[in-house]
């Protein structure tokens, strides 16, 4: 291979270590004359400029290397994976074809060459996650699970040498697409080193303060967690020792997105959180899978007996191990000074099994594909069967489904059905069946009855109860949680829509033509946008629900035609050279008191504040080209990670200039102890302050607790921090906490 002109001299050495790495991974799998091969055919490959750099000048060669690495050396992946990896660019260069590759290697080498060139563009760097791609992505997902891997582990290489990305755009937006696409997957495919690292990463890249914080936290108490863990862990250890158990003993610190997860979700300082570790005992079994469940339970009654174990937090996933083959056994006991303390009990295949993920359960089970994803791939294929499904719903019901817990229940006949951790008895119905799920009106469950939207437990059994008259309702969607369940109920929706709409349609044509009017198709169409319809659908929809009265319309139709045609016969014809549009009157909330300067200097450009976030004047914000203009968002908008992974083009930076005004509306989420006076003390305070102003509030308690809701108006940011500031020193206030919406 020519590195004079491929390679930089620092990339030629790094090069040679790497394969020198992977060639020693791939030894016991393949033949040490088809390394020889794929050397050769790389460095054709690379002569002929197969592997071009990307915008951030990284090496594309190199960049195929360490993911081929990480999917065999961290994911287990083997000989075709690997082959492929690292082959499929020339394929996608037209320098060789996939009948090459197999002739070379063998047929499942190029055909999972294939499946990589149908999500070619997925892999090129910057590209964000949108419709097509992400239907791509799935059909390859369901096609083969191996296609998946291997783009985690790009992904993950990516991330790994994010510092080095010349573009910060480009690396924010790689940091969102790992977040809220490839670590869901990682999770799903029970690849959790490597889900933790990526959320790691992405928090690094898009907050890198909080990140710096918790890291500096996390480094000055490391000393006194490492002797909390040695006190917690030497008794238990002399005790399995003394029994004769084989095992590695260890405690593993939170990952530092969960630590920012809790606190960003419990609202809580950092010094308040107690299960910053856990301890894991990884137990050397020889034997069969029932010894090693068995040499776990042991293990289990005696931490359970040194150690006070919570009952509610027990999580058993060697009995009934999770559909990604991942097994252990979870509890949470109280250590010294009344803190939690998570123990994981597990053998050394399991914890194999645990780190690597499926890759390393098929080499257990014997086999390619286990068949724990059979659910899993059903669904996607299930959602892509609709070709006008909505590729919003498909991610964000994948990615709800690749996080959730399981759990088990079972029909009148015993059969045992899994689903995920919040399922009801309408997501228990479409399991069984769809006709079931479309027809069911109740349920029995334990042999008492239920309504359809009764939350499972673990290990109920259930009988579903139906009527033929039965069909699905638009608030079924409020309460299923399996995807399954939401394509059936959207799909059978979409059809009796489609029907009631086809009726109403030809309803009105009959009263047209009952009153001898001869329809103008373009007219009518002006007259449903002119009613604010935003599809012709909704309009005969409202017809067909008696919502609006087709005599209504048709009486509407003709006013509005009378109009345009008084005003087309008064019309004087202008010139188009001395043409001039009048500019439309701006819309309430668009008024541009406050100068905003979108991408590098435009001004006086019309936007929005967005509804979702509220941003205010001082905030942090950023730009979103939608079809109804251009909306303003907080950087820490909860939609931010969403939009940059489906539309990141669409995103442009964006910053305040000039001063702020007394009209932003912010609302204040603010809890303490329910003492009488605490409303009052509030709103004083509220009402003291220069430049806000109360708006609404809100107030409920509960359990001696108060919580409030407070809409106020205020100035900027600056005002907003000192009036929240101020409202914490309130006597009883415990938290304030600004909200998303005004």
């Amino acid at each position: 291979m020519s590195t004079e002109t491929y390679f930089t001299e620092d990339e030629a050495a790094l090069f040679a270590s790497r394969y020198r790495a992977l060639a020693r991974v791939l030894m016991p799998v393949i033949p040490k004359q088809e390394l020889k091969t794929l050397h050769r055919m790389l460095a054709e490959a690379a002569g002929q400029d197969c592997f071009n750099r990307d915008r951030n000048s990284i090496n594309g060669l190199l960049r195929n290397l360490e993911t081929a690495l990480i999917a065999a050396g961290e994911m287990g992946l083997k000989r075709g994976a690997v082959i492929a990896s690292l082959l499929y660019r020339p394929v996608l260069k037209k320098f060789y074809t996939t009948k090459a590759i197999a002739k070379a290697f063998d047929d499942d080498a190029a055909q999972l060459v294939a499946r990589l060139l149908k999500t070619s563009e997925l892999y090129a760097h910057n590209t964000a996650v949108d419709s097509e791609n992400f239907h791509h992505l799935l059909f390859s997902f369901a096609e083969d699970v191996r296609v998946i891997l291997l783009m985690i582990a790009d992904r993950l290489y990516m991330m790994r040498i994010g510092k080095r990305l010349v573009n910060d755009d480009d690396r924010k937006r790689l940091a969102h697409e790992a977040a809220y696409l490839y670590a869901p997957l990682a999770h799903r495919l029970g690849l959790y080193a490597i889900k933790g690292e990526m959320e790691d990463l992405s928090l690094k890249y898009t907050e890198p303060e909080t990140f710096a914080f918790i890291k500096e936290k996390l480094h000055e108490t490391k000393r006194s967690r490492d002797a909390y863990i040695f006190d917690f862990i030497m008794p238990l250890k002399d005790k399995l020792l003394a029994e004769g158990f084989r095992f590695d003993i260890k405690g593993r610190t939170k990952s530092i997105h969960s630590i920012y997860n809790k606190l960003k979700k419990q609202n809580i300082e950092f010094e308040n959180i107690y299960d910053l570790f856990a301890i894991r005992i990884i137990l050397d079994v020889e034997g069969d899978i029932e010894k090693e469940r068995e040499e776990c339970w042991r293990v289990f009654s005696f931490v359970v007996n040194m150690y006070q174990p919570n009952p509610k937090r027990l999580k058993d996933w060697i009995s009934i191990p999770k559909s990604n083959g991942y097994e252990s056994l979870h509890t949470t006991v109280m250590g010294k000074d009344n803190r939690w303390v998570e123990v994981q009990i597990r053998t050394r295949r399991m914890d194999v099994v645990a780190e690597r993920g499926l890759a390393a359960h098929w080499k257990y089970k014997g086999g390619k594909e286990d068949a724990g994803l059979d659910e899993v791939l059903a669904n996607v294929r299930l959602a892509l069967e609709s070709k006008d499904s909505d590729p919003f719903d498909l991610m964000k019901n994948f990615k709800m489904n690749l996080y959730s817990d399981e759990i088990y229940v079972f029909t009148p006949k015993g059969t045992l059905l899994k689903l995920p951790k919040g399922a009801t008895v309408l997501d228990f119905a479409f399991a069984v069946h769809t006709a079931v799920g479309c027809k069911c009106v109740s349920a029995k469950v334990n042999d008492r009855n239920v309504p359809i939207r009764h939350v499972l437990n673990n290990g109920d059994t259930v009988e579903v109860l139906t009527l033929p008259t039965q069909t699905p309702k638009p608030g079924w969607l409020a309460f299923v949680s399996t995807s399954k369940a939401r394509i059936k109920i959207k799909q059978a929706l979409r059809e009796e829509a489609a029907k009631n709409a086809e009726f109403a349609k030809e309803l009105l044509q009959r009263r047209f033509k009952n009153r001898k009017i001869e329809t103008n198709e373009a007219l009518l169409m002006r007259y449903i946008k002119k009613k604010g319809y935003k599809t012709v659908t909704d309009f005969y929809m409202d017809i067909a629900n008696e919502k609006l009265d087709t005599n209504q319309a048709i009486d509407e139709y003709l006013e509005m035609e009378r109009k345009e045609k008084e005003s087309s016969d008064v019309q004087e014809p202008i010139s188009a050279e001395n043409f001039i549009a009048n500019p439309p009157a701006p819309e309430a909330g668009s008024a541009q008191q406050d100068t905003l300067v979108i991408d590098k200097n435009l001004t006086g450009i019309d936007y929005k504040l967005a509804k979702c976030c509220n941003p205010i004047f001082g905030d942090e914000i950023f730009a979103f080209v939608s079809t109804q203009g251009i909306k303003i968002h907080r950087k820490k908008c909860p939609n931010e990670s969403e939009m940059r992974a489906r539309f990141g083009y669409r995103i442009v930076e964006a910053r305040w200039s000039g001063k702020g005004a007394n009209d932003y509306v912010v609302t204040l989420n603010i809890t303490g102890r329910d003492d009488i006076g605490i409303v009052t003390n509030i709103t004083s305070v509220i009402g003291k302050e220069k430049g806000v102003a109360l708006r609404n509030l809100n107030i409920d308690s509960s359990a001696g607790i108060f919580y409030g809701t407070f809409g106020i108006f205020v100035k900027d940011t600056g005002v907003l921090a000192n009036l929240i500031g101020k409202i914490k020193t309130v006597k009883g206030v415990t938290s304030v906490v600004r909200g998303s919406e005004g």
